[in-house]
């Protein structure tokens, strides 16, 4: 196992790290889908140790997995003496919060889930405008300094899922440990910017969605599999995708939430044959004809920009947007309808789009938003 300096912790972190949202599910409901909170903790838990044990000693968990059982089952893998052996995660989730007082309640919950006495890391999850404006509101980050001075928690962090400028601002605006970032060779690369700025600064950088949501690795077309078997390397999609990663000397660790023994098996080893600054100019040449492929697959040359929000009758549309073109590119139109599915429980969809035509005003690619907005409907209602 390859390792970073997790400053802040003052501790060398293994570069993959387990994250325990997506761990293998004991049965399926009547209906045939996965029942995402019965865990099969036999299974989990061996998955777990296993790592540990190869080397792995950062444990990601959030207070909403799994409807609220991921940390039970983290609390029980690290039983007999695992513990002692890595570095717990877990997560605020802020839009549950309804007082400040409701930091220190979900708190002593979760490191009563996880038998622990601290969190080595505790992040306010899931940070976008609206929870950051609830943050300020609540005084959060107030609560987070007196967690940090009883040793209830080790070291702050977030989770980011917005744009760039806002990054910026949350990272300034307190005393980080780390940051957790959606990162992947599809991701905008003024992200690569944004991490060696968060590194100058001390601040761990963890990537969640590597594969991005196995999109990158999961039903790979024709075109993107040409160029990988004829770069001359034999690696699987999951390697190209987490060697890339890790290419980065400003990433401390990667998250995989890993479903199966074998996917375990395969990413330890994938981390071992891993460095930073390893890949050649032929191998980064490789990586990004493949970004050009999946990129051409995209229904809407959105940049995502944001130019056209707030939208009049909130409408998300580089959101609508992005799930289209997933749909498209990495064959996810299940995954993409349940996304949609959730932005129209929201009052967000494109139904809701009057074509008042402001959004085509703004638009620097000058993109036919409406007549795209039409069509994502019609792709994504199911």
């Amino acid at each position: 196992m390859q390792y970073r300096r997790f400053k802040k912790l003052g501790f060398d972190v293994s570069i993959l790290g387990f994250g325990c949202m997506r761990l293998p599910l004991l049965q399926e409901t009547e209906s045939g889908e996965p029942d995402i909170g019965r865990i099969d903790e036999e299974e989990a838990i061996r998955m777990i140790r296993h790592a540990i044990d190869s080397g792995v000693n950062y444990i990601d968990t959030a207070y909403t997995y799994h409807c609220g059982n991921s940390e039970i089952l983290v609390g029980n893998a690290l039983k007999d003496g695992y513990r002692n052996r890595v570095k717990i995660a877990t997560k605020l989730p802020v839009w549950l919060l309804k007082t400040k007082d409701d930091f220190d309640r979900i708190l002593n919950e979760q490191l009563s889930k996880l038998q622990t006495d601290h969190a080595d890391v505790y992040l306010l999850h899931s940070l976008n405008k609206e929870l950051w404006d609830t943050v300020k509101e609540l005084d959060l980050l107030s609560q987070m300094e007196k967690a940090l001075a009883d040793g209830r928690v080790k070291t702050a962090g977030f989770s980011f899922h917005d744009d760039i400028s806002l990054f910026r601002t949350i990272l300034n605006s307190f005393d980080w440990g780390m940051c957790q970032i959606q990162f992947n060779y599809m991701e905008d690369r003024e992200w690569e910017q944004q991490i060696e700025y968060a590194r100058n600064k001390d601040i761990a950088v963890v990537v969640m969605e590597p594969l991005l949501g196995g999109k990158l690795t999961n039903s790979v077309p024709a075109e993107v599999e040409k160029i990988w078997n004829e770069s001359g390397y034999l690696r699987s999609p999951a390697d190209w995708a987490f060697k890339w990663i890790y290419n980065h000397p400003g990433i401390t660790l990667a998250l995989s939430g890993m479903s199966t023994m074998e996917q375990v098996v395969e990413n330890l080893q994938i981390a071992e044959s891993s460095r930073a600054n390893a890949l050649n100019e032929k191998e980064l040449n490789t990586v990004d004809k493949v970004r050009d492929i999946y990129a051409s697959l995209f229904k809407v040359k959105c940049t995502g920009c944001r130019y056209c929000v707030p939208c009049p009758n909130n409408v998300s549309i580089p959101e609508i947007f992005t799930l289209y073109n997933q749909a498209s590119a990495y064959n996810a139109q299940k995954k993409s309808e349940e996304g949609y599915s959730n932005l129209k429980k929201k009052g967000k969809d494109a139904s809701l789009c009057v074509e008042c035509g402001k959004c085509e005003e703004v638009c620097p690619q000058k993109l036919p938003i409406i007549k795209h907005l039409k069509e994502a409907h019609e792709s994504l209602k199911g």
